[in-house]
């Protein structure tokens, strides 16, 4: 079945993100143009694939920040259900890693929150045509860090628990996965950060705002 909003030229949007007055203000906004209309909206990342399948939006705008299945997870997700589908991430929450992590999960581009309504508007309309939109000075920062291959999900939450003190044991209790598996995560970690232990990269990925500090 067609989509009578592609046929009219419509760029038609779906918003991820779990902060409701977030999502209101974007859906105020872009409705402005006449050329824009959100179709639809969740706050929830494990929702998007149901309501992309039923939608088909040109774009979907992506937080990264999401409870229980995060944006870079949802990301991949969606690219695998659909390889023609388009999202821009559209998040506060800026580490050079994660949004390498989100572009190489398929996503078209980034862009902050704390952007003009402007940018955003062009940033839309280019991903929505299929091309790449990043801002000059974070393309920049991604050319120049060469921080490497990208670190998973799962090695993001292994270095917590390094950085929390736990030994490999405890780590595959908490996590349940075996010990083997650990330490097989905390040796491709090494690898991906060129350091040379764990006391290193712990140190590394914190100052590289990979993990949060524990309370």
């Amino acid at each position: 079945m067609s989509d009578p909003a592609r046929g009219q030229n419509i760029l038609t949007v779906l918003i991820v993100d779990d902060h409701f007055v977030v999502r209101s203000g974007l859906v105020t906004s872009l409705e402005l143009e006449d050329d824009i209309r959100v179709v639809a909206q969740t706050d929830c990342g494990e929702d998007v694939l149901e309501i992309y399948g039923r939608h088909r939006p040109t774009v979907v705008l992506m937080d990264l920040q999401l409870p229980g299945q995060s944006g870079v997870v949802a990301t991949a997700k969606l690219r695998t259900f659909d390889p023609n589908a388009r999202v821009l991430i559209f998040s506060n929450f800026s580490r050079h890693d994660e949004i390498r992590a989100a572009l190489d999960a398929g996503a078209l581009g980034y862009i902050s929150k704390s952007a003009s309504r402007t940018e955003l508007l062009a940033a839309l309309r280019l991903v929505a045509q299929n091309h790449r939109y990043l801002p000059a000075d974070l393309a920049r920062h991604l050319a120049a860090a060469r921080l490497g291959p990208a670190i998973t999900a799962r090695e993001r939450d292994v270095l917590a628990h390094i950085i929390a003190g736990r030994a490999n044991k405890e780590i595959a209790a908490t996590l349940k996965i075996s010990e083997f598996t650990v330490k097989r995560h905390v040796s491709t970690i090494i690898d991906k950060m060129s350091v040379n232990n764990r006391a290193q990269a712990a140190v590394e990925a914190i100052r590289r705002g990979l993990v949060r500090m524990p309370e």
